[in-house]
């Protein structure tokens, strides 16, 4: 049975990821910094790093941890720090198994309007958290120059059970259902177009990721492949949920994604290198994330 260590598994995507993972037949070891099997990716965690990677010997290691809130110094931690420490132990104690490190569409930041994004797109993040990201990302490309075997799968805005707060479908679940169907619910602006792809979708790349022979690119975006406006998507949450009162638009937006007015994957790297696409559509995630909050 393949062994697959998976570092974050009490996260939003980790928990999807260790589900699927290991409905396929894998040996799935979850940790995380606060789980059975502890596990912390600071520079003084390093040493029980490398002890768990000797004793455990995966085939692949699964990276769902980071951090989407916090200041610098923890983003930088988590993001970035976390990576290249993950890295540099695996080299050294397992340099035959795959790493799977999952990024960030923020990483991208600023695009032309309109216009896919291929993995090829210059990134140029507008915030600490998207730049945090893309340190890490390269922290992998250089594990991976390294003769490391991984791949970052750039995930863009995931949407399913167990949503984080951080996130707007997360945060507008408890907001319908503290308003109780009706009332007035207010919102920074909902004019952005982002690519929603559903978490269980993540959660299948991770595995298409993992068990193909080759990973033959270092960053492949993992997303629906087109764009929703945010607006779009509070409307049909709220459909599900019933709620019939009042959004409103305030001014004030994210700190992460504010200034990226429009963002819609590429994804034609994905189908063609692990053969992967997503299944899933936006009602289907948006239903699944109302029922499992209920």
């Amino acid at each position: 049975m393949p062994r697959a260590l998976l570092i974050g598994a009490a996260g939003f995507l980790g928990r999807h990821v260790h589900e699927i993972v290991a409905a396929a037949g894998w040996h799935v070891q979850p940790a995380s910094r606060a789980g059975r099997v502890r596990v912390d990716l600071g520079p003084d965690g390093a040493p029980r790093l490398a002890a768990l990677l000797e004793e455990y010997r995966p085939d692949a290691v699964v990276n769902c941890a980071g951090a989407v809130t916090g200041d610098p110094a923890e983003l930088i931690a988590a993001n970035t720090t976390a990576p290249a420490v993950l890295v540099r132990a695996m080299l050294d104690h397992a340099p035959r198994a795959r790493l799977v490190h999952l990024g960030s569409a923020a990483e991208y930041g600023v695009c032309p309007p309109d216009v896919p994004i291929t993995e090829t797109q210059l990134p140029r993040p507008v915030g600490v958290y998207g730049v945090t990201k893309l340190a890490g990302t390269q922290a992998v490309e250089l594990g991976h120059a390294a003769g490391l075997d991984a791949v970052v799968l750039r995930v863009f805005n995931p949407v399913g059970a167990g949503a984080p707060p951080s996130s707007l479908p997360g945060r507008l679940v408890a907001q319908f259902a503290d308003a109780g169907g009706r009332g007035e619910i207010t919102l920074g602006p909902l004019g952005a177009v982002r690519d929603f792809v559903d978490a269980r979708d993540v959660a299948d790349a991770v595995l298409a990721a993992i068990t193909a022979p080759a990973v033959a690119a270092p960053v492949l975006n993992v997303a629906a492949g087109h764009g929703v406006p945010v607006r779009t998507l509070v409307d049909t949450l709220a459909d599900i949920a019933g709620f019939t009162g009042t959004i409103a638009e305030s001014a004030n937006g994210s700190a992460r994604s504010g200034d990226v007015p429009w963002q819609q994957a590429d994804i034609t790297a994905a189908e063609r290198v692990l053969g992967w696409r997503p299944r899933i559509g936006l009602r289907a995630s948006l239903t699944e994330l109302w029922q499992a909050a209920r």
